[in-house]
């Protein structure tokens, strides 16, 4: 869904370099009475996508291997001095993922597709001094990867980085970029959440309406149709691109 873009696999640092802005989350429903209680704000963020992710060829071009999972569990990190001492920053959060099935792997991918990873999700934004009041936080296009619901991810693996003068990175799995984390709630393609809300197939379509990708292609489809269609689209040959920092070898 192209509302927006991310730095994808981005941890707490990347997020809160994204422009955000406060916003009342979706709602399908007609307009509450005034005397409702307001919905809980959901912090949204902008960004930048690290490889191509809207089409089939994308994904067979770039990914390593496109899974089925689970987010189990969550992990909110701790303020740091500085955030706390100002009242303001992001509260990071981790995702423990679960892999339900391989549903494709490029030949050749470096890594074998992983059985779980922690993965650093959107998480929540510090704005009155208080981290329990902290607001939750979403990225525009994507899922904010909530515990208890079902995804399929498109990841490649980032070799560990060890550039001179700074802390060593360990290799990690990472996702494309927008269009590489698709809702699958009830083993259906658009199903289940986004950006922090919960929404149907039939809703799914009028949000992208206009809109053409690989997952606005396969919304209301099945695992198996989106293997399908991988399995018979050719990768084409990579592109580097400017954003994409080169990683030093580790010894």
């Amino acid at each position: 869904m192209k509302r927006g873009m991310y730095f994808a696999g981005a941890g707490a640092a990347g997020l809160l370099a994204a422009a955000v802005a406060v916003l009342a989350p979706h709602d399908d429903q007609p307009e509450a009475a005034s005397e409702a209680p307001a919905p809980p704000r959901i912090v949204m963020a902008e960004g930048d996508d690290r490889l191509p992710s809207t089409t089939a060829t994308d994904w067979v071009t770039y990914a390593d291997h496109v899974v089925v999972v689970t987010a189990a569990s969550e992990r909110r990190l701790p303020v740091s001095a500085t955030e706390a001492a100002r009242g303001e920053g992001l509260i990071g959060r981790t995702v423990d993922m679960q892999v339900k099935k391989v549903l494709w792997s490029r030949k050749g991918a470096p890594e074998a597709a992983p059985k779980s990873w922690t993965y650093n999700a959107a998480g929540f934004a510090l704005t009155n001094g208080d981290p329990e009041a902290a607001a939750p936080m979403a990225v525009h296009g994507r899922p904010r990867m909530e515990v208890g619901h079902q995804y399929i991810v498109a990841v490649s693996w980032e070799p560990a980085r060890c550039s001179p003068g700074d802390k060593p990175e360990p290799g990690r799995w990472m996702g494309l970029g927008e269009g590489s984390e698709v809702p699958y709630d009830g083993n259906t393609i658009g199903q289940g959440e986004m950006e922090g809300r919960v929404q149907t197939a039939a809703q799914a379509r009028i949000l992208v309406a206009g809109e053409h990708g690989l997952e606005e292609e396969m919304i209301g489809q099945d695992a198996a149709a989106l293997a399908a269609k991988l399995k018979a689209t050719p990768a084409t040959e990579k592109q580097t691109f400017s954003a994409q920092s080169q990683p030093t070898a580790c010894d």
